[in-house]
């Protein structure tokens, strides 16, 4: 049998050696971590994800424990509406729901070590890098000069019991800050960035959410009611990394999918999908052409595509979080609202 090493047992790793001809391939699944988060943000799965989910034959569970998120506002900080969007069947899932799936999935063929992996698993087998942003694999074959790159923000996420009502869902974005809300299986997710000189490593939770009290202090009462009922032990705290845009997903016999190979921004949503679709595209073609053809084929069809999401999400994010230009785009933002009478409604769900 072929052998095949992935290092990480986050989304993307699991959700390829779920995918893998188990009659083919010995998979190895590299995780330092045995456990699996106990808290964890909103997902929301667009078009594409959702049919990798159903490869996977996990979509009607994922959306079973997922609320549909039909449609939210972009707003201002008073929550004032810009623009409505609607996203369709579009569903949001819990990072928690959604590895938890996956791990099932997981035929128990697999075999899995809990290891935190330095350097390249030398068993002669195909390594696939998994292993998100700061990844060990693509620092081993592609060099230190794709180690990520910390951004001027910080992110915060969290979850609270208490719903988040309809006319609230959505984002506000004020002067060089974002919040946004969204409802969740039991209760509803929350998230905000701005930009923070923190970090970038071991970040205090509790120092964080004090902070961005004190930040969000004069924005939308929704705002302020949802920091106040957070609570450092459901809310995670990072500054934001991205990874540097690759020649290629491949080197050799090695390759990475997921943040490994694309972290980005998140103001498109768009990391968890696209790991979800790079694992499941490389999982279907090693399953059916010779290892050198399939790692090309991997390459060509997800790298582009990957680049072109990575580019929009760091453009949105400079509208979203523009400082010294938020009030021309908040003048733009309100022109056109006034121009259509009310928020305009726009279709997010497209692939």
């Amino acid at each position: 049998m072929e052998t095949i090493s992935i290092v990480g047992g986050g989304i993307a790793g699991l959700a390829l050696a779920a995918c893998l001809d188990p009659a083919r391939f010995q998979v190895t699944v590299y995780e330092k971590r045995p456990e699996l988060p106990a808290v964890g943000n909103a997902l929301g799965m667009w078009p594409n994800a959702q049919r990798a989910l159903e490869r996977l034959g996990i979509l009607e569970e994922a959306q079973a424990v997922s609320p549909v998120i039909g449609s939210g506002s972009v707003r201002d900080a008073q929550g004032e509406p810009w623009v409505t969007v609607s996203v369709g069947d579009m569903f949001g899932i819990s990072r928690v729901d959604l590895l938890r799936l996956l791990d099932g999935a997981v035929p128990g063929t697999v075999r899995r070590i809990t290891s935190n992996v330095r350097s390249l698993p030398a068993d002669g087998s195909l390594v696939v890098g998994a292993d998100g942003v700061h990844s060990a694999v693509r620092r081993e074959a592609w060099g230190a000069a794709t180690d990520a790159r910390v951004t001027p923000y910080l992110a915060l996420r969290g979850t609270l019991p208490a719903p988040v009502s309809p006319g609230e869902v959505g984002e506000y974005w004020g002067r060089g800050d974002l919040f946004g809300m969204a409802a969740a299986r039991g209760g509803s997710f929350w998230y905000a960035s701005y930009r923070s000189g923190v970090g970038p490593y071991g970040i205090n939770a509790a120092s964080a959410l004090d902070h961005a009290r004190e930040r969000y202090a004069t924005h939308a009462p929704a705002i302020r009611r949802t920091l106040a009922a957070a609570t450092p032990e459901a809310c995670l705290v990072q500054r934001i990394w991205t990874v540097p845009r690759l020649g290629s997903y491949v080197r050799g016999r090695t390759a990475l999918i997921g943040d490994a190979a694309h972290a980005m921004l998140p103001t498109l949503g768009r990391g968890a999908c696209e790991s979800l679709v790079d694992a499941v595209t490389l999982a279907d073609l090693l399953n059916t052409l010779p290892e050198d053809q399939a790692l090309r084929a991997y390459d060509r069809q997800r790298r582009l595509r990957t680049r072109v999401l990575s580019l929009a999400s760091s453009a949105l994010g400079r509208v979203a979080l523009a400082d010294g230009g938020q009030p021309f785009r908040d003048r733009l933002l309100s022109l056109a609202r006034r121009r259509n009478g009310r928020s305009a409604v726009v279709s997010g769900s497209a692939d």
